[in-house]
C-alpha cells in the first residue's frame, strides 16, 4: 500500500528538468550572434518612434565600417517608404544608472 516506484516520479523529474532548460534556452538565444526576426547581419535597427496607431518612423543602420549609412524609413501596417538618407552617426553607449541614482534624481538630489 502507498509504495511508489521511481518510475512514478520520472515523469515528474523530466517535466521540472525541461522547465529548468528553458530560461538557459532562451538566455542562449538572447546572447546569440546569430540574427533574429529575418534582419541580415551588418543591418541594425538604431531607433523608432511611434506617430500613431501602425504608423512608425525607424533609422536603420546598413553596412559595416567606412560603407555604413543611415535611413530614416516611414512604416505603417502597408508599406515601408524610404523618407531620407543620415549620415551615420556614433552613439554613446547607454548610461547604466542604479537603482540609488534614481531614486536620488527622484528626491532631488543630484547625483
Amino acid at each position: 500500500m502507498g509504495c511508489m516506484t521511481t518510475s512514478s516520479w520520472l515523469p515528474a523529474l523530466w517535466f521540472l528538468a525541461i522547465l529548468a532548460l528553458i530560461p538557459v534556452a532562451l538566455w542562449l538565444l538572447k546572447r546569440s550572434p546569430l540574427p533574429l526576426a529575418g534582419l541580415q547581419p551588418g543591418l541594425r535597427v538604431v531607433g523608432v518612434t511611434s506617430l500613431g496607431p501602425g504608423q512608425r518612423l525607424l533609422t536603420v543602420e546598413l553596412g559595416e565600417g567606412a560603407s555604413r549609412r543611415w535611413l530614416l524609413l516611414g512604416a505603417t501596417a502597408q508599406h515601408i517608404n524610404l523618407l531620407t538618407e543620415l549620415p551615420p552617426q556614433d552613439l554613446p553607449a547607454p548610461e547604466r544608472v542604479s537603482f540609488a541614482k534614481l531614486l536620488q534624481r527622484a528626491r532631488g538630489g543630484q547625483p
